[in-house]
């Protein structure tokens, strides 16, 4: 779980600075391909959650 908030807070920052700093827009980029990824970690780890309970 720290991990998944981890990727998160920076993918967050990330997406700030891209898009409030002129020329680094890259850096939104980036922001937002952290942020799917950790959605894509969450997921994961909840499914494999569900599926050890049954």
């Amino acid at each position: 779980m720290a991990l998944f908030l981890f990727i998160v807070l920076i993918a967050v920052v990330f997406g700030f600075v891209g898009a409030l700093v002129k020329g680094l827009l890259w850096l939104l980029v980036i922001g937002i391909v952290l942020f799917l990824a950790a959605l894509v970690l969450g997921g994961m780890r909840l499914g494999s959650r569900r599926s050890r309970r049954r």
